[in-house]
């Protein structure tokens, strides 16, 4: 869920979702100090992957 609403699909190129998104969710962790975090990307033709981070 992205907690701020818009969509990703604005403002990158294809295969960098990742970056787009785990960037957003480290601002927006640091933010709200949270201790940890998800995010689940598109990584182009049809393949996926996510990440947890930790806040240290």
């Amino acid at each position: 869920v992205n907690v701020n609403g818009c969509a990703i699909a604005l403002g990158h190129p294809l295969g960098a979702t990742g970056a787009k998104l785990t960037v957003q969710l480290l601002s927006e962790m640091k933010r709200r100090k949270n201790k940890y975090g998800m995010v689940t990307m598109c990584i182009g033709t049809g393949q996926g992957a996510a990440g947890i981070f930790e806040m240290l």
